[in-house]
């Protein structure tokens, strides 16, 4: 398989895509943060000190989104068009399940964007309650699912 990021001399390059059609694009990503009993009552009762983890937690990972291209060195920056950060809780495990899906209409796909997402959420959570608790853990980050473009669409199976 030839790489597309790196040119014949082996540089790293970002990707010409000035001739492919602009497609609609959807991507979905994962991620979760395993959290104490402690740092689960307070986000749900909202005691955390720095505020409402998950409407913050949420804030930042959209802004995450749309600084993607700044991040990560041969991304194209994406008129983007929705983005969405929700959780879903498991009290009795201790986890904060994060979905971001983010859509554009474009050259090029949104999966790197939904994977900064759910990365600064859940980099959000952990800097919001550490001062109740540092073992915390992020895992289980991955692209769920990506509509649209040239390589067509997949679907995360286990």
């Amino acid at each position: 398989m030839k790489l597309n990021h790196f040119d014949e001399n082996g540089n790293a390059v970002m990707v010409d895509v000035s001739n492919k059609p602009d497609t609609h694009r959807t991507a979905t990503a994962t991620g979760v943060i395993h959290v104490s009993p402690e740092i689960m009552a307070a986000v749900k009762d909202g005691s955390v000190k720095k505020g409402d983890v998950l409407g913050v937690a949420r804030v930042a990972g959209i802004m995450g989104v749309k600084r993607t291209s700044e991040l990560i060195p041969m991304c194209h920056p994406l008129p983007i068009q929705k983005c969405s950060v929700d959780f879903e809780i498991d009290e009795n495990a201790g986890v904060i399940r994060v979905f971001c899906t983010v859509k554009t209409e474009g050259k090029t796909g949104v999966e790197m964007e939904a994977l900064t997402g759910v990365q600064v959420t859940l980099l959000t959570i952990y800097d919001m309650c550490k001062a109740i608790d540092k073992h915390m853990v992020m895992s289980d980050i991955h692209l769920e699912e990506k509509t649209g473009g040239k390589s067509g669409d997949f679907r995360f199976e286990k």
